[in-house]
């Protein structure tokens, strides 16, 4: 043990010195391979030793165990915004304000001496990021916040600790015993286009900006999600310091911090003059294009401490510090033809061909659209002249036209009626858009077996919650789709057994792993309707709405011969009379109704689908081979119980029970579960670390439960 515990200390001590000397932009200490071996062998002892478990080890870059939700706290100093300006003249105007207040003159390039009054002022890129609020104490990290409302803020140290330049151990004799160092977190432009491209090639809407995918990344439940993003953080200032002595202004604390291992960037400068300060933007414009991450603009503010508590702060802002924002870049070309990419969602999204153009330092040739709605509200034409700009100077996307220049006959861009890779029914969100296409966000492929979702939704199909087929996991699908076997559609999956001769030839296959498989397949086809419909991934049914079908449709043909208003009894009841009438043919109310878990907005995407033409063929297909279409819930009632009809929330940490089980044996009692609560909510069984769902929970007055009632319940109801 004392031999682990030393090796184990030594390896955490070395690892931290590397990466402080990799972001304090000294030398490196070693290698990547050699980091990444010792991270390894650390890895490796702490799971050997679990009770040396310590959450600031390097170990956690790679990231933990997701966590049930974000937790909101205030900031020991609140995060206010910036004031931004547009043009040289408010800058100036900007640096006349300081100089009045702090009673001293304005000096330009050629002054050679200030008097003690005369501030200094320092200059940086403003960095497009999430602004971060990083907490230590005793030089351990205790915890990170975003912005939020500049007063409080979500606690992200989950995902936070992944981020390799925020040191999660400051090693210094001279550190507070509290220290905020605030920055912002980035994606690097590299990491930011790899995700691009990726959604790109699957048909997903492309992230506006770097903001945009930064947030995504560090407000993910799942830290090891974030670690795969890359992250950054650029140290800029500072929040609680208990040393008041630590730093006399910005440039000395930046120097410091970096010294613990911070990353603060490499073009911030100081100046005393209004011309300096001008010199700096156009040195920061020069050279932002070649950075590795979006900038949008300069920060520009007082040095002094002294100075900046004298000037203090409005409600919103601080008033000794600014920001120049650069304008963003347009050129004029001409759209040449729009395709409409298949995501593997099903989520069709239009990108625009355009007349090859330069703009911000790039050749542009294609441009995001976003969706219809915008491609209608901008009545955008075949050959228009269209306005181009890039999005936080990276995503290029058409921002608007030119209709004067429009040429004559030119064809106006229509969204898509069919899947253009299937040819399956779409759905439009949101429903008003179907009266007002300028609304429209989404539109999406209904069939869940369209080449371009089929891999997905094979993962999905063969999954434990869905038709629980042991051996069929993701790299065992993607191993057999690299090769000739057919793997293309969900009949596929009980076919084969006609291969197996091929299976078992297969890297990391053989006759008992492969028996295996085609044991699980086999098994797999009695797994009924509902398991069926829930695995399919059909747009708006999931587990708990299969169930609801399953429970009221013997089996697929009656679930399919259903009439639109079966499908949403409940909802039938709160319409209007005309509507009703309109729906069933009756002006009277259902004598009885039913829950299926679908609505007036949910409801008719599913009929639709089922009376496709993709899903004829599909369930035709899995019957042929011997699925069984038929339900084991059938007409199936449910015992008197305190869950019965009640919509629970799970949150949080369940120690003596597994989610997936825990769902499942509460459904079967009557109750609905769902992810989040809301005012319909009657219950939320909370956990150990619960999160912001027991604070809404707790605001709304929902009815709350430990483990301890939950189990006292359960075992209740099993006495009886």
């Amino acid at each position: 043990m004392s031999n682990a515990k030393a090796k184990i200390k030594e390896l955490r001590a070395l690892l931290s010195r590397a990466n402080t000397a990799y972001y304090a932009g000294d030398s490196e200490l070693m290698s990547d391979s050699e980091f990444d071996q010792l991270l390894k062998e650390l890895q490796a002892l702490e799971q050997a030793h679990p009770e040396l478990h310590d959450p600031n080890s390097p170990t956690a870059r790679v990231g933990g165990e997701p966590i049930a939700g974000f937790t909101t706290l205030p900031h020991a100093i609140p995060m206010l915004s910036i004031d931004n300006t547009y043009n040289q003249q408010e800058v100036k105007q900007w640096v006349d304000r300081m100089h009045k207040a702090l009673g001293s003159q304005p000096s330009d390039s050629s002054a050679l001496f200030n008097n003690d009054s005369s501030p200094t002022f320092t200059s940086e890129p403003k960095i497009d990021g999430v602004a971060l609020s990083v907490r230590y104490e005793k030089g351990q990290f205790i915890r990170a916040l975003t912005r939020g409302d500049g007063t409080q803020g979500d606690d992200v140290s989950h995902t936070v600790r992944t981020i390799k330049s925020i040191p999660l151990t400051l090693v210094s004799e001279n550190i507070p015993s509290v220290l905020e160092v605030r920055g912002e977190v980035y994606i690097p432009l590299t990491e930011f286009k790899r995700i691009n491209q990726e959604r790109e090639e699957a048909g997903d809407e492309l992230f506006k900006n770097p903001r945009n995918a930064c947030t995504g990344a560090l407000k993910q439940l799942d830290p090891k999600i974030t670690a795969s993003r890359k992250l950054g953080f650029l140290a800029h200032g500072s929040g609680e310091i208990s040393d008041p002595n630590f730093a006399t202004g910005h440039a000395e604390f930046s120097q410091k911090i970096k010294s613990l291992g911070f990353d603060t960037g490499t073009l911030r400068t100081t100046q005393h003059s209004i011309d300096d300060i001008l010199k700096a933007i156009e040195h920061i414009d020069q050279l932002r294009h070649s950075l590795n991450y979006a900038t949008d603009g300069v920060v520009i503010r007082l040095d002094s401490y002294a100075q900046q508590k004298q000037l203090g702060s409005t409600s919103k802002s601080p008033r000794w510090i600014i920001a120049y924002k650069f304008p963003a870049e347009q050129k004029t070309t001409t759209l040449l033809s729009v395709q409409h990419q298949v995501g593997k969602t099903g989520k069709i999204t239009p990108r625009a061909t355009l007349k090859p153009v330069e703009l911000a330092g790039t050749t542009v040739s294609h441009a995001t659209l976003h969706n219809y709605g915008m491609i209608r509200t901008r009545n955008l034409h075949l050959g228009d002249t269209v306005q181009v700009e890039k999005a936080g100077e990276i995503i290029p996307q058409v921002v608007g036209v030119i209709e004067s220049k429009r040429p004559k006959n030119a064809e106006p861009v229509l969204p898509p009626n069919h899947c253009p890779a299937c040819h399956a029914p779409l759905e439009i969100d949101p429903p008003e858009a179907h009266d007002d296409p300028t609304l429209e966000t989404t539109r999406r492929c209904m069939n869940p077996e369209c080449p371009a979702q089929i891999r997905e939704k094979l993962v999905w199909f063969a999954g434990r919650k869905q038709m629980d087929i042991e051996g069929l996991g993701e790299s065992t699908i993607d191993l057999i789709r690299t090769t000739e076997i057919p793997l293309n559609h969900f009949a596929d999956i009980f076919n084969l057994k006609d291969h197996r001769d091929n299976l078992i030839k297969l890297d990391r296959m053989a006759d008992k792993k492969v028996d295996n498989l085609l044991a699980g397949i086999e098994a797999a086809k009695s797994q009924g309707l509902a398991r069926v419909l829930a695995g399919m991934g059909i747009r708006h049914i999931g587990t708990t709405t299969a169930k609801l079908l399953a429970r009221q449709f013997k089996d697929i043909d009656d679930l399919r011969n259903a009439k639109l208003w079966q499908l949403m009894p409940t909802a039938v009841n709160t319409m209007s009379q005309k509507e009703r009438e309109k729906l069933t043919g009756s002006k009277d109310k259902l004598e009885t109704t039913y829950e299926t878990g679908l609505g007036v907005d949910t409801a008719p995407a599913v009929y639709d689908y089922l009376h496709s033409e993709a899903a004829t063929d599909t369930f035709t297909r899995l019957a042929n081979c011997g699925v069984d279409l038929t339900s084991k819930d059938h007409n199936s009632t449910t015992i008197d119980s305190p869950f019965t009809e009640k919509t629970i929330v799970l949150t949080g940490t369940l120690e003596n029970f597994n989610r997936t089980d825990l769902t499942e044996r509460l459904e079967a009692l009557g109750a609905k579960i769902t992810g989040s609560v809301s005012k319909s909510t009657d219950l939320l069984i909370a956990g150990e670390k619960s999160g912001s769902k027991l604070t809404k929970a707790q605001s709304l007055n929902i009815e709350i439960w430990d483990e301890a009632k939950l189990q006292q319940t359960l075992d209740s109801i099993n006495t009886n």
